[in-house]
């Protein structure tokens, strides 16, 4: 079940998998197969942790649900806390990225892991992510209590005409009160944000560029919509006819794929820059960042500015 094989030319596909019920039947990770040792950054040994699978939302451009399913799976607290224990004692990973789609889906089921992770004594700090309408203050304060240091929200727009077309059921007021919350409680919030939507105008991208700096998140990830082969934003690319390439190397969310209705792609890729750019080179961003993170930002976001800036002057002369 769940292969395709090529038969004297002819593919033939098998019927899917059913999605495994319990997630705690997957045996643990073999990380002994792994150079766990090889995992670092700044000094300190990272890893990554999935603890839970599926998605009950369906926005337009995710391909996640098509992976792991629409039903939540979540493995049992124990379970979690064993896997977090072997990285920690084992591998002494001390900075762990959670990679659940929405690691507060189950609010309750979240809040019992931070505090877990606390009262086992687990010397470890964290991230994960949480949709802006499901992020509380118990939440906030009981990830802060339990070493979470950055949530990661998916704000995606700052308008809401593209909210709506992406699918996402938020506005950018419930973003703010979100953002506004994780401060609040002493955590950093990365918020992820798509432009290059069909339909989307220059007024559009710019509300999203603005409403970045505006939001308050200490982070911000920008990418280019994609339509990934399955999701609602393939069938109506491929509807209307808008697909670029289908050279998958492309697909990347850094390069545009999609014909759009107010942008060409050298247009698009440079709303891209523009976006990074005045977002991490703002004079009040940088200084704070020297003071408060020692200039963890500057050091990485000028030599991506001078890159950027580099490729915009080469675009222009040719």
């Amino acid at each position: 079940l769940g292969l395709s094989i090529n038969m004297e030319g002819e593919v033939r596909n098998n019927p899917p998998r059913p999605l495994i019920k319990d997630v705690d039947t997957i045996p643990m990770p073999s990380y002994d197969l792994f150079p766990m040792e090889k995992y670092q950054a700044d000094g300190v040994r990272f890893g990554t942790v999935m603890t839970s699978r599926g998605c009950p939302f369906d926005c337009v451009f995710c391909s996640s649900s098509l992976q792991f399913g629409k039903r939540w799976r979540g493995h049992s607290d124990s379970r979690v806390i064993e896997e977090l224990r072997i990285l920690h004692d084992e591998y002494k990973i001390r900075e762990i990225e959670f990679l659940d789609d929405t690691f507060t889906l189950n609010r309750p089921r979240a809040i019992r892991i931070a505090k877990r992770i606390r009262e086992e004594g687990l010397d470890i700090s964290w991230s994960a992510s949480s949709r802006v309408d499901l992020f509380t203050d118990e939440v906030a304060k009981a990830m802060k209590a339990g070493g979470c240091h950055t949530v990661y929200f998916g704000i995606e727009s700052g308008s809401q005409k593209t909210l709506d077309f992406i699918g996402k059921r938020i506005t950018p007021e419930q973003s703010m009160a979100a953002v506004k919350k994780a401060k609040k409680h002493g955590l950093n919030a990365l918020g992820s944000f798509v432009i290059g939507f069909p339909e989307e105008t220059r007024e559009d991208v710019e509300k999203t560029i603005k409403f970045s700096k505006k939001v308050g998140v200490e982070y911000a990830q920008f990418t280019i919509a994609t339509p990934y082969p399955g999701t609602r934003l393939w069938s109506y690319a491929l509807s209307k006819n808008l697909i670029l390439t289908f050279n998958w190397r492309k697909y990347t969310t850094l390069d545009p794929v999609m014909k759009l209705k107010n942008f060409t792609s050298k247009q698009i890729k440079r709303m891209l820059q523009k976006a990074y750019l005045s977002f991490y080179l703002r004079p009040s961003y940088l200084i704070k960042d020297i003071i408060s993170r020692k200039g963890f930002i500057f050091r990485r976001a000028i030599p991506r500015a001078i890159e950027l800036l580099r490729m915009r002057m080469t675009s222009d002369l040719s």
